[in-house]
């Protein structure tokens, strides 16, 4: 399930890093642990996305003028869900960067049939190697038109599968279809303008800052619908549960797709009575 939280920007003119997903990913953290609960104390199957609005670009940064702010948030578990936003909504504000934001509501983004859906974008970077501590390795450059990109995210993606314990091993031995096919006249596009698809990116790991590449270009997924339904809501490649590898269906405004949050007033009331 994937929803669209919207804030009230506090601060209008602040600014962010061109990638706060770090800055994202440990506020996120923070709440989660913040609510004591155990269960979900190392549970990492969720995704986001970069913060959305009205931004001009300086040296410091992304500055955001609009009066709204919006984080799509994703998981495949309705309870972490309600959980995590239970955990956001109870404060007043929350600091990203130099932004100010106040919790002010949230929507449903309704699933697509991805049955029939094969063209993505990216709306984060989808990072294919892990890094390993004092190696370059994962700032290593492998071209999306390689077979290898593909496996990469193809292994990753099983092994995430697998160990949500929500698919039968019948289920995953089944799921042998799987290749990514990037576009390649966006590639070549990029290319002739000198512009840069793949980029080195901060990430924080147990208190460990690495560099790792990420790739952002709009591709065709042949997968099951299981498998797409899986990366739609979870995120495709490494570090998800940080910001990466986050997708959307190509020539769709997900905006046009949303729905009330079920539940969202009994969060709000659990909230006022506590």
């Amino acid at each position: 399930m994937r929803v669209r939280i919207i804030f009230i920007l506090k601060n209008k003119g602040a600014f962010v890093p061109f990638h706060h997903q770090y800055l994202l990913a440990q506020q996120i953290k923070g709440l989660i642990l913040n609510g004591g609960n155990e269960e979900f104390r190392d549970f990492n199957f969720y995704n986001f996305s970069g913060l959305k609005g009205q931004t001009k670009i300086s040296r410091n940064g992304l500055h955001f003028f609009s009066n709204r702010v919006t984080l799509v948030f994703s998981s495949s578990n309705k309870e972490f869900l309600d959980y995590f936003l239970k955990q956001l909504f109870s404060l007043p504000n929350i600091d990203i960067g130099n932004l100010v934001l106040i919790p002010e509501s949230v929507e449903t983004e309704e699933t697509p049939d991805l049955k029939n859906v094969d063209k993505f974008i990216c709306i984060s970077p989808i990072v294919i190697i892990k890094p390993k501590f004092n190696s370059s390795d994962s700032k290593r450059f492998i071209s999306p038109e390689l077979d290898e990109f593909s496996d990469r995210l193809y292994e990753s993606t099983m092994l995430r599968m697998q160990n949500l314990l929500a698919f039968t091993e019948e289920q995953l031995a089944s799921y042998n279809k799987f290749q990514l096919v990037p576009d390649v006249n966006y590639l070549r596009k990029i290319k002739e303008s000198q512009k840069k698809f793949a980029r080195i990116y901060p990430l924080y790991d147990q208190d460990v800052k690495y560099e790792i590449r990420g790739y952002t270009f709009p591709f065709t997924l042949y997968a099951e619908a299981e498998v797409k339904e899986f990366i739609f809501h979870c995120g495709l490649g490494e570090f998800a549960h940080k910001g990466f590898g986050m997708i959307d269906i190509a020539n769709s405004d997900p905006a046009q797709r949303t729905i009330p949050y079920k539940g969202f007033e009994e969060i709000k009331s659990s909230i006022s009575e506590n």
